[in-house]
């Protein structure tokens, strides 16, 4: 699903403009990158949360050149869904074999 699914889906739901909802959309998103790059985490009880995640130092390889290299601690963005989302999803998506 992309975002113009979401907002499609989401005008049609509640009978909005889809201009409007794109722009709802696209503030949400932007809001949610400002907070994390502010270092806050983001809560949205029972969907999940935007959190900052550490990652300590380590060592990397570089095959082509066969060598080492340092890469220094970090900070990434993730996303952690809540309980009663992974069991929602958990009960309604098949295993693909």
């Amino acid at each position: 699903m992309t975002k113009a699914d979401i907002v499609a889906k989401i005008a049609d739901r509640i009978g909005m403009e889809k201009n409007e909802v794109q722009a709802t959309v696209e503030t949400f998103m932007e809001e949610v990158k400002t907070s994390l790059e502010g270092g806050e985490n983001v809560y949205l009880r029972g969907f999940g949360s935007f959190i900052i995640k550490e990652r300590a130092e380590k060592t990397g390889r570089n095959i082509s050149k066969n060598t080492t290299i340092k890469i220094p601690a970090h900070n990434i963005p993730a996303f952690k869904p809540a309980k009663v989302f992974m069991e929602g999803v958990k009960e309604n998506v098949s295993v693909k074999k």
